[in-house]
């Protein structure tokens, strides 16, 4: 069973927080009412009492956001802790207003004396909050390690040790400590309402202490956050990248608010806090989580152009103050902090951003050097480790990997880099097609944004156009070397047929020819019968010569066309147990190689299903199919109802055969075995595009369907 929310409760819930926002946003709109009369009045600087409204604004920095995180995460520590933290701002401020008030502007109201208490004893508890932030960020919990959760522990006890002191030591001691001392106003109120009857000099050891302990609660949970940033991987780098993005707005804040006098002062301070509140809040909620990646490069961009600005403005001032005049000087500095603040800017922008994330920002770098590179690769594998390396440097990560499918089916791969962390993949697209993929480990993060992934699609498109070209080049170079092995092989074959067949044999018949005409005029009979050998001869000579012609090209394709060939070749291998059909469409004229071709795979087809398939019928089908709007194709079908090839049986040397005429014009050939039993040979062989209709060959053949049974 699960337990599920009471959305009274809920609702109980949300109006209690918005309860307490309405009532601590008024409880500010009457401290700045209180400043204001205050301020009509004069409360001397000796009194120490501040104005209420920046601590009341510091406050509601920490207080609105620490309410929205709770909204949506109503039990994180972290929300508490921003929540009751600001709250606690506002009601110390408040009470500093009223103390004003009650004591200077408007003597003898009531809770002066508790007013002033909270303010000043109870006010050292608003240090509880940093670094209890800085000890639960992000997830809410100490450190696990038991030695790192001791010293947080300590520290926490540090941080309370001096509200917890002063909320009961004796208001002389205090001031003994302190070397301060109240006004003769201030010291008419109750000072010392709650006192523990301890020894001076014990309250003066625990105050020592105390004191000293804020450096142990300020130094132990940074030195937290440092060790988890480093132990940290993915989303949590991310969020402590936020707390560390919020410490340099802080330092370069503070440190203006150090320069700047009051009110302006407190206003820095406000803003400080509540950039802090705002960055542990979308840490925590990881909304927009990896904004981080450009938003702490600019900050310390722009932290670094701050410090110099200042300090350019100070020596200027300085200077042309010595010089010229305080008027002036005010003139120079203006112009030189403007002359050097732009141009400065912008290279320290790029630069930071290039040491950070690589040339990811300028895509024309990228590609340019992409291209350089390519330039200088001829082999696919040279390319590919060029893309690589390329995506390395421009993304700055630490190992990439591409893989790309071959048309041979193989895979090629290259890697760069040691592979760290979990990669990223992304699929390499070419003509809508999926040819491979890259792997990629981001620098610093654990995704890609949507920018990233376009200029990754990108790259690795023309790596794989220049991979696919290249891979195309040197099939086409090794169809070329093939092609002219072949034509060498056919001329040693036909010079040796030549040499050691026709030509004996010619020479045979010309002894026996002139052993005739020698022996003619004293024995005719021997010389008849000479010539008549010689005739034999020659008729043997004759049957090899239309063997190597038969070789070269079927006769039948020239005497009849291819359809009347195919169609001559089903009746002559047809039998009583075995109807041959020929079926073929408009197929216009041919190329000689796809009628070579055609031919050759029907007759192997046929002679398969004579030999192996037990079949009664098989059927030749040869239609020309548009492949495209620029090609067609021949589409060779035999189909028969034998027995089919079993799938256990390796293909033959018929087989392979059939598939390699196919590919060597382009196209494909596929043997298959239909549910329904039997075998199906179909061949599509590219004729290239529309052609013109049959010639003498064709006519008569365009359209035609025959069967044999002998």
């Amino acid at each position: 069973m699960h337990a599920h929310p009471d959305p009274r409760g809920q609702l109980a819930a949300s109006a209690a927080v918005v309860g307490l926002a309405a009532f601590l946003v008024a409880l500010t709109g009457v401290t700045v009412w209180l400043d204001v009369a205050n301020g009509r009045t004069g409360v001397p600087a000796a009194a120490g009492l501040e104005a209420g409204w920046v601590g009341c604004l510091t406050g509601l920095a920490q207080l609105l956001p620490g309410l929205l995180l709770l909204r949506r995460l109503p039990r994180h520590p972290v929300a508490w802790v921003l929540v009751v933290s600001g709250a606690a701002w506002v009601v110390d401020s408040f009470a500093s207003s009223w103390t004003a008030y009650a004591v200077y502007t408007s003597p003898g109201l009531p809770a002066a004396s508790a007013a002033f208490y909270v303010y000043q004893r109870l006010g050292a508890a608003l240090l509880l909050g940093i670094p209890l932030l800085l000890l639960l960020f992000p997830d809410g919990r100490l450190p696990r390690a038991r030695g790192w959760r001791t010293a947080s522990v300590v520290s926490l006890v540090f941080t309370g040790l001096l509200p917890a002191v002063l909320a009961f030591v004796p208001s002389h001691v205090a001031e003994a400590v302190t070397e301060s001392s109240l006004t003769p106003e201030l010291r008419t109120l109750d000072i010392d309402p709650v006192t523990l009857p301890l020894p001076d000099a014990v309250w003066r050891v625990l105050l020592g202490v105390a004191f000293a302990g804020i450096w142990v609660s300020l130094l132990v949970p940074l030195a937290v956050v440092v060790r988890r940033y480093r132990a940290s991987t993915g989303e949590r780098r991310q969020q402590l990248r936020w707390l560390v993005w919020a410490a340099v707005v802080d330092v370069v804040v503070l440190a203006a608010g150090l320069l700047a006098q009051d009110p302006l002062a407190g206003l820095l301070l406000a803003v400080g806090v509540a950039v802090t509140s705002a960055a542990v809040v979308v840490a925590v909620t990881r909304h927009r989580l990896y904004e981080i990646d450009r938003l702490l490069p600019a900050t310390l961009v722009y932290a670094v152009l701050a410090v110099i600005v200042v300090g350019v403005d100070v020596l200027v001032f300085a200077l042309a103050g010595a010089i010229l005049g305080q008027r002036d000087s005010a003139l120079v500095a203006i112009a030189v902090v403007a002359a050097l603040y732009g141009p400065l800017r912008d290279r320290l922008t790029a630069l930071v951003r290039r040491l950070r994330r690589g040339s990811r920002d300028d895509p024309y770098a990228v590609v340019s050097a992409l291209a350089e590179r390519l330039e200088v690769s001829s082999d696919p594998s040279e390319q590919l480790l060029a893309v690589a390396r390329s995506v390395a440097e421009a993304f700055r990560s630490p190992f990439v990997r591409v893989e790309i499918e071959q048309g041979s089916g193989a895979t090629l791969h290259v890697e760069h880099g040691r592979l760290v962390g979990t990669p990223v993949v992304l699929p390499v697209v070419y003509r809508g097609e999926a040819v491979g993929r890259l792997l990629l480990v981001p620098a610093g993060r654990s995704t890609l944004s949507e920018r990233d992934q376009r200029l990754l699609g990108d790259v690795v498109r023309q790596a794989a156009a220049a991979a696919r070209a290249s891979e195309l080049s040197l099939t086409l170079q090794r169809s070329r070397e093939a092609i002219v092995l072949a034509r060498e092989e056919e001329r040693r074959r036909l010079r040796r047929d030549l040499h050691d067949s026709l030509g004996p044999s010619l020479g045979a018949v010309t002894l026996r020819i002139e052993t005739a005409r020698n022996v003619a005029g004293r024995d005719p009979v021997e010389a008849d019968r000479l010539l008549a050998a010689a005739t034999a001869d020659v008729a043997e000579v004759l049957a090899d010569v239309r063997r190597l012609a038969h070789d070269l090209r079927p006769p039948a394709l020239d005497e009849l066309g291819l359809v009347s060939a195919v169609e001559e070749q089903g009746r002559r291998l047809s039998s009583e147990s075995l109807a041959i059909s020929v079926r073929a469409g408009h197929l216009g004229e041919l190329p000689a190689a796809v009628e070579v071709a055609a031919y050759r795979i029907v007759s192997e087809a046929l002679t398969n299903v004579v030999r192996h398939a037990a079949a009664a019928e098989c059927d030749v089908r040869l239609t020309v199919e548009g492949a495209g709007p620029d090609e067609d194709v021949l589409v060779v079908e035999v189909r028969d109802d034998g027995h089919g090839i079993p799938s256990d049986v390796a293909a033959g040397v018929g087989m392979l055969s059939l598939r390699e005429r196919a590919a060597e014009l382009g196209g494909t050939c596929a043997v298959t075995c239909p549910p329904d039993g039997g075998t199906v040979v179909r061949a599509q062989l590219p004729v290239g595009a529309a052609r013109p209709a049959g010639g003498p060959r064709q006519q008569g053949n365009s359209v035609s369907g025959t069967v044999w049974r002998t």
